[in-house]
């Protein structure tokens, strides 16, 4: 009766461990899908962010000498004016 009781426990634990690695294999592979996933909206998000970014550069360059020129002129050209509150004694 105890040899029949130990076996019976030996092939319950033995079920137990099988059905335990048939979960974690499940997990696993559920898991890797998540992650498969979450690597592919990343790259997606970097290919945006390229995108963008290369478009910026050639704003950039296209107005670089423009805008350039504009706050030369508005540094250099100076007219020199009396303030319309400026009073004088007198």
């Amino acid at each position: 009766k105890n040899r029949r009781l130990k076996q019976a426990k030996e092939e319950a634990q033995e079920e137990i461990e099988q059905y335990r690695l048939q979960r974690e294999k499940e997990f696993k592979a559920k898991e890797a899908a998540a992650l498969g996933s979450h690597g592919s909206c990343t790259t997606e998000v970097e290919k945006e962010t390229q995108v963008k970014m290369s478009a910026i550069q050639g704003n950039f360059q296209k107005n670089r000498e423009e805008v350039l020129n504009n706050l030369l002129m508005f540094v250099c050209d100076i007219k020199p004016e009396i303030h319309v509150n400026y009073r004088i004694n007198g």
